[in-house]
């Protein structure tokens, strides 16, 4: 017998997943986030001490996939909502989703260059130079909760770079207040 759509379950269509999978969280738990980003700086590290080219495109590819589909096809946004998170008991501390993808973004820009300068230059002082500067913003973020592609984003929303619409929530992100509306639905959820 075929499947057929009802009111309350319908049948998922090849765009509808498709779109699902390519999704960013909105909102993200800031929580989650910062496990990610003390998992950036660990991987950051072990890649420079191990001069792993692995690493480095292990790195690369992480950035990528939180990018394009939140923590969905990330093995450390997955290890970070599912595994660690979890296990931390804090509450969730729900924050607007946009500036985190921008953010994460920006990581791609410095993972990719550090990738690129290692494996396709052979410079692999710059390629850690550069993944040097990611391990800063980083810690920042994973220790201090300050994201710094955030701010970034705050600021191009204020230079009207960025359209108000594309983060409502947004306008308020210097003051950090948390979105009260979603606590629960949020519980592991990240980049």
């Amino acid at each position: 017998m075929a499947a057929t759509a009802t009111d309350t379950h319908p049948i998922p269509t090849r765009q509808g997943l498709i779109r699902g999978l390519f999704s960013f969280p909105d909102p993200v738990n800031e929580v989650s986030a910062r496990v990610v980003a003390g998992g950036v700086v660990a991987l950051s590290l072990a890649t420079i001490a191990l001069d792993s080219p692995a690493l480095r495109v292990l790195l690369a590819y992480g950035f990528l996939a939180r990018v394009l589909t939140g923590p969905t096809l990330s093995p450390l946004g997955q290890l970070a909502t599912r595994v660690v998170t979890p296990r931390l008991g804090l509450e969730a501390k729900p924050v607007a989703g946009p500036p985190k993808r921008f953010a994460q973004a920006i990581g791609v820009l410095f993972s990719v260059s550090s990738a690129a300068l290692a494996l396709g230059f052979g410079e692999t002082l710059a390629a850690d130079v550069v993944l040097g500067a990611l391990i800063v913003a980083a810690t920042l973020e994973s220790v201090f909760g300050i994201c710094l592609g955030c701010r970034m984003f705050a600021l191009a929303m204020r230079a009207g770079l960025v359209p108000a619409e594309v983060c409502e929530r947004c306008n308020d992100i210097w003051a950090g207040r948390e979105l009260d509306s979603q606590t629960d639905a949020l519980k592991g959820h990240a980049l």
